[in-house]
């Protein structure tokens, strides 16, 4: 009953959208980007007008989640629409490791939106699979270019282990230029490309994840294997935000240029909070951890005249949500295998009260990664509980304390007794 519900709100959206206008999708994804690094989130040391603009002219999320606080697992849980945990991903792909990442031959937003009549590229950062079979052709994309791996030199295209890392298809490439740069020149492309037709963009930025180069930096030594590769400051950070969102600026020009705007949903967030040199004011903890700081990153959305301009919403919301959300818009059949998203639509054109969610997070050691605090926390409306593997446990009250400084586990036992009943319960359901 539920599927059957489920398809025929996908059939009834579709028709009030009429047969023939299927939105295009851009969905941008930056890399390790804080909270608190767009000037439209009160940064006011990073100049970034490009997604200041974004802003006023659609919505801003104030309580937007990735799916991890590392960059692999948020990516799956978007491609899939699910919780990583339910592929074994509780943490990011070390360099050239096979075996693990995304299934084999299994169905992804990309397929999804293929299947839809929609052509469908990736330009960036892939970091699901290094795998043939788990690799962006063989995952539902006609167009891919970019790196397979988590970071690479911006100007050589090698990773920290030294292999070249930037493919066109299956295929490495060599070309000249800074990663940044050739992104914007491949996603403009790809929307030339396919501008009569519908599409989706998959614009995932590597930057500013490490190596922490800007665009005038192509002598700066970053030697891989060398600590080097993730030394740097605030000073060349600000530089690599400033080349994103100068690219991002294009890509919305390119949009203006065919007229398509009006015909396009564009969302911008990050796959995880910020690391060293970013600013996840006002929240604390990092990347790699499971504080708000870790988690909690910028999301924007714009699309005239169905969602309002210079908005901001409270809704709680998570990566995996726009798998859900745009495959109803595109009137697309879901994912076999079902959804943890929800539609986020209907609350950001105005047809839906915000409404409460609860959330899981979860750090575990895998094969390659260790040395950081394992641990699982829980949302539920605006209670936090984290529960340390081999530490304390907290409790927080976001919405009076957002910075998670006043512990209230001891002061309210029964409520976290029965956050901690429910991520027992979930833990035992994504792990099968």
């Amino acid at each position: 009953m539920i599927r059957f519900a489920t398809a025929l709100t996908c059939l009834l959206f579709s028709a009030l959208m009429g047969a023939d206008e299927k939105p295009n999708i851009v969905f941008i994804m930056a890399d390790d980007l804080g909270y608190g690094d767009l000037g439209c989130y009160g940064c006011g040391d990073i100049l970034t007008p490009n997604l200041d603009r974004l802003a006023s002219e659609g919505i801003r999320f104030t309580d937007f989640y990735a799916n991890a606080s590392v960059c692999s697992p948020t990516r799956i849980a978007f491609l899939t629409g699910r919780y990583q945990q339910r592929f074994g991903m509780d943490n990011a792909l070390y360099y050239q490791e096979m075996g693990r990442g995304l299934p084999g031959g299994g169905a992804t937003i990309a397929s999804a939106l293929a299947d839809a009549g929609y052509a469908t590229g990736l330009v960036g950062k892939w970091h699901v699979g290094y795998d043939s079979e788990r690799q962006p052709l063989q995952q539902g994309f006609d167009y891919f270019f970019g790196l397979l791996g988590g970071n690479h030199h911006y100007f050589e295209h090698m990773d920290r282990i030294g292999v070249h890392d930037l493919w066109l298809g299956s295929e490495a490439t060599e070309r000249e230029g800074y990663s940044t740069d050739l992104f914007t020149e491949e996603a403009i492309g790809f929307i030339q490309k396919n501008h009569e037709v519908p599409f989706f963009l998959f614009l995932s930025h590597a930057a500013p994840h490490f190596p922490f180069q800007g665009p005038n930096d192509k002598d700066k030594e970053v030697v891989p294997k060398k600590k080097s590769w993730q030394e740097g400051d605030r000073e060349t950070y600000a530089a690599m935000v400033e080349r994103m969102d100068e690219g991002i600026g294009a890509v919305l020009d390119e949009l203006e240029k065919y007229e398509l705007a009006a015909d396009t949903i564009v969302v911008f967030t990050s796959d995880n909070g910020g690391s060293v040199h970013a600013r996840n004011a006002p929240f604390s903890g990092k990347k790699s951890e499971i504080w708000e700081g870790g988690t909690r990153v910028p999301c924007i959305v714009r699309w005239p005249g169905k969602i309002a301009k210079a908005t901001e919403t409270n809704q709680i919301g998570i990566t995996m949500d726009w798998t859900s959300t745009f495959l109803r818009m595109a009137g697309a059949d879901l994912l076999p295998e079902g959804e943890d998203g929800l539609d986020l639509l209907p609350v950001l054109t105005g047809k839906r009260e915000e409404f409460e969610r609860t959330l899981f997070w979860r750090r575990k050691h895998g094969p390659k990664r260790k040395g950081f605090e394992e641990g699982v926390a829980v949302r539920k409306g605006d209670w936090k509980l984290i529960d340390q593997a081999e530490g304390e446990s907290f409790l927080f009250h976001l919405r009076d304390d957002p910075v998670e400084e006043k512990n209230r586990f001891v002061e309210f036992p029964e409520r976290a007794r029965k956050m901690r009943a429910l991520a027992a319960e979930w833990e035992a359901e994504v792990d099968g």
